[in-house]
């Protein structure tokens, strides 16, 4: 039947109320009794919501904030830390990491000890030697015994820069010479000290010992207001790419003979070699010396978080710390394989539960209480 819609009415009409006798009929709808069952059973829901207490909201984890010890801003260290930073506070497991430029590895070892800095990176010999308290004037008698080891990230490869015009043809002829030895407290002093006592120099045998961050002493060697430069670092250096290609700076190997004693002197340090075609101009590998970086920590720390960001680091978030970071030594080295390799010193407990937990042999590393 076709539906008629009418005009409405001024004022509409009022019904009465049903009477007794209709509302009864309605109740015997059993669409009516249906529509009141249904109400029946969702009024006492409504009310016991509205009377509940809203539950309380979980307290916030407390986040632990790390200060996180690197090297100079032109070095390898500084980027790594970057972009480790990122990743691990992108996470959200309780941890804000925070990297900051030091003096290197030296510094960043005596920084953990006192409580300044939480983890960092250094090189295996300097955290030896920073544990036992021995091997460096500034550690004897001083051991750092709140240093934690992590894990082993990549090798660091000793490079001896020299200018072209210097004269210097081998390490010995550094003797009379400008050059620059690294900052106080870092690994490059070391390092520099232990190849020209080698080669039968001290720092005193030098006209001048310079002592600045890497990233200042490339410009130094480039401006040529310095002769050669010790400077530790990983492979691909952006610094020394840059140094070789706007000014006539080259690398000096070092010699078997030498490189062999100074591994029988100082067992830390491995052989190594600097590839053909890893820098402008080098056209066959070099034999040299390294260590091997290290992410290091506080015994302060607390085992869970430092599980946690292990986890993250070797687990959840590896392929984009590889592929984020500016690092290329990272891509070839860091892997579960040789995370302990060379690793000097007792393992944190929360780095120790996660090697636990994915099968990495620990035999031969102590783990801290």
């Amino acid at each position: 039947m076709p539906c008629t819609v009418r005009e409405p009415l001024a004022h509409p009409p009022v019904h009465p109320l049903p009477g007794p006798s209709a509302r009864r009929s309605l109740l015997c709808c059993p669409r009516v009794r249906a529509l009141l069952a249904s109400l029946l059973i969702a009024l006492p829901t409504a009310a016991g919501a509205a009377a509940a207490p809203a539950a309380p909201a979980a307290p916030a984890a407390p986040t632990t904030f790390i200060t996180f010890g690197t090297g100079s801003t032109a070095g390898l260290y500084y980027p790594t830390a970057e972009s480790l930073a990122r990743i691990v506070n992108d996470a959200h497991i309780g941890l804000r990491i925070g990297a900051r430029a030091t003096g290197g590895a030296v510094f960043n070892v005596q920084a953990i000890q006192q409580g300044a800095m939480q983890m960092a990176i250094t090189q295996n010999n300097i955290a030896y030697f920073a544990y036992r308290g021995t091997g460096i004037p500034v550690f004897e008698g001083k051991p750092t015994r709140e240093l934690r080891g992590l894990a082993t990230l990549y090798p660091e490869v000793v490079h001896l820069l020299v200018r072209k015009d210097s004269g210097i043809r081998s390490p010995a002829d550094l003797k009379g010479k400008v050059v620059d030895v690294g900052a106080i407290g870092s690994g490059p002093e070391q390092d520099a000290i232990a190849v020209l006592g080698v080669y039968g120099l001290k720092l005193s045998d030098l006209k001048s010992a310079v002592r600045t961050n890497s990233g200042d002493a490339v410009n130094l060697l480039r401006d040529g207001k310095i002769d050669a430069m010790f400077y530790t670092v990983g492979l691909g250096s952006a610094a020394i790419q840059e140094a070789m290609q706007t000014a006539p700076v080259t690398v000096l190997p070092l010699d078997r003979e030498h490189i062999e004693r100074l591994i029988a002197e100082r067992p830390y340090y491995t052989s190594a070699q600097i590839p053909a075609g890893a820098y402008p101009h080098v056209d066959q590998a070099l034999p040299t010396v390294a260590v091997e970086a290290l992410l290091v920590a506080s015994s302060r720390l607390p085992e869970e978080q430092v599980r946690k960001f292990m986890d993250v680091l070797f687990q959840q978030k590896l392929q984009q710390f590889l592929q984020d970071t500016p690092n290329p030594n990272l891509r070839s080295s860091f892997r579960l394989d040789r995370a302990l390799l060379a690793m000097p010193l007792p393992l944190h407990p929360g780095a120790a539960a996660f090697y636990r937990s994915v099968g990495v042999d620990m035999s031969k590393v102590p783990v801290a209480d």
